[in-house]
């Protein structure tokens, strides 16, 4: 008798465990998996999906035959850790407190990772962290990558670069993340990436690429050391693409690829001159491709233009987040989620993208749609100077010795140019390399007003500001190597940062 008492007074405690459990298995199967991967300086089209014949990414290429691949997706800047804070909070870099490179979010960021987490999700981060110790506890667990390894590259001139140990892809912990994760929860998983920053080394792929592979862009020379800087550059994005196919392959086995919506994106462009840094597309456009079969159509393309600042609305609105929340969070994006079931559909007219201090001084601003851009120079005194790892490659030293001797083209002399014009305007149709600025041009004037238009609207509705101060130089414009007496930049005040003259 005393027994069926005790279980007459459990049995409440067991249905309702039972029901929890149920409800919570519904929600996992009704709510997606999200998946973000994020390389670290690729350029949107260096793969095959993007119509690259030679850079090796199958893995890449086959994501984009099962889902939906966007042509016209932009980065929110041109710079690392500026543009992964801006991804996580949904905000534009000027608001998220952390929009120079390593500056850190502040501890009162609010951000996707921990939306999903109080929502339900389980979320973990692995590879690449660079977001400061802030919001470390917006992820259950972090597997961070080491960044050993890195070494300046050794060699006489015109020779391969030699290394002494390779940098690791940053890639290693992905699969045991997803192994990790508890199987009754749906689950938010940040997979970023070291490749393929520099610093590069041989071994990275087998087999490599070859010099024959290279196609370099007309903003850079055609030599030796150029062709080898960029062949070590794809074997670093084939490396990301082998982890890539791992990632789909553990997903696979674990049977929730169906309801798993993976997201692939580059962080900012490729680490060469004119590319990274810059608010040209090889700095600020992005691979986007979106693989989730239970609603996204497999291999098809869309037009719709897209902005990293819309991919927290996007997960918070799937993940069927309380408004409440996402208002709380003063999200700056539009959810592109109706594209991914109307490919048709447009969820925005203008992307708009930041230039901030990258090693070097720099401000710019830039607004675009599918088929113009419009860039501002604020620091029109400052050549447009490429990053420092850059600038210890073998490319920037070989445009160095080819400046002085008077062999670079017009296009190839564009980070040297001092001053620059105020504005750029590009036709990204006809001019897709950006060559030719055509601000001044009768035939672009509507075009011209327009965006200038849009741009300053934009500055209003974001609070965007000039800072009344400049924040020096880390690294010698010319050899890449510290300046050991800049080494610390604290985030100055509000009032240092505004002065009496800083809003626009």
């Amino acid at each position: 008798m005393k027994s069926f008492s005790i279980l007459r007074l459990l049995y409440p405690v067991v249905v309702g465990i039972c029901l929890c459990s149920s409800l919570w298995a519904a929600d996992s199967r009704n709510r997606p998996n999200l998946v973000l991967i994020i390389a670290d300086d690729m350029n949107w089209d260096d793969c095959g999906a993007y119509g690259h014949p030679a850079i090796r990414t199958p893995h890449i290429d086959q994501l984009a035959k099962q889902g939906l691949r966007f042509e016209h997706a932009y980065l929110t800047t041109n710079s690392c850790s500026p543009s992964r804070s801006s991804i996580l909070t949904g905000k534009y870099p000027h608001n998220t407190g952390a929009e120079q490179l390593h500056w850190p979010l502040p501890p009162e960021s609010k951000t996707l990772a921990a939306a999903l987490k109080q929502s339900g999700y389980y979320t973990a981060a692995a590879g690449k962290w660079h977001l400061g110790d802030a919001v470390r506890d917006h992820f259950d667990r972090i597997y961070e990558a080491s960044t050993a390894g890195f070494v300046l590259p050794s060699g006489n001139e015109g020779e391969p670069a030699k290394m002494i140990a390779a940098q690791p892809s940053g890639c290693e912990d992905w699969e045991q993340a997803i192994d990790d994760r508890p199987r009754d929860k749906p689950f938010f998983l940040w997979l970023a990436a070291l490749d393929p920053h520099r610093e590069y080394s041989e071994g990275a792929l087998d087999p490599p690429h070859r010099h024959a592979d290279v196609i370099v862009p007309p903003h850079l020379p055609d030599t030796t050391d150029v062709r080898e800087d960029l062949r070590l550059y794809y074997d670093e994005i084939g490396r990301l693409d082998t982890y890539v196919g791992k990632v789909m392959r553990k997903l696979k086995q674990q049977n929730v690829a169906e309801n798993t919506l993976i997201l692939f994106i580059s962080d900012n462009g490729r680490p060469f001159p004119r590319d990274k840094t810059t608010l040209y597309d090889g700095g600020i456009r992005t691979p986007w491709i979106v693989r989730w079969p239970e609603t996204v159509r497999a291999g098809v393309t869309t037009n719709s233009l897209v902005s990293a600042i819309d991919i927290a609305p996007t997960f918070l609105e799937l993940a069927k987040i309380d408004k409440h929340t996402t208002d709380a969070m003063q999200l700056e994006g539009h959810s592109f989620a109706p594209v991914l079931s109307d490919p048709m559909t447009e969820t925005r007219q203008y992307a708009f993208a930041e230039d901030h201090w990258h090693d070097y001084e720099d401000h710019a601003r830039c607004v675009m749609d599918q088929h113009f851009k419009l860039i501002r120079n604020d620091y029109v005194d400052l050549a447009a100077t490429p990053s420092a790892d850059a600038g210890r490659g073998l490319t920037w030293q070989a445009m160095l010795r080819l400046q002085k001797e008077g062999k670079l083209t017009k296009e190839q002399q564009s980070c040297f140019v001092s001053p620059r014009p105020q504005w750029e305007l590009y036709d990204l149709m006809r001019d897709p390399g950006e060559l030719s600025n055509v601000i001044d041009d009768p035939a672009y004037q509507s075009v011209r007003n327009q965006l200038t238009q849009a741009l300053a609207t934009w500055t209003a509705e974001t609070s965007d500001y000039l800072p009344s101060q400049r924040t020096p130089d880390e690294f010698d414009r010319v050899t890449g190597e510290p300046d050991h007496s800049v080494r610390v930049r604290p985030r100055p005040s509000k009032k240092e940062m505004f002065g009496t003259n800083g809003k626009y």
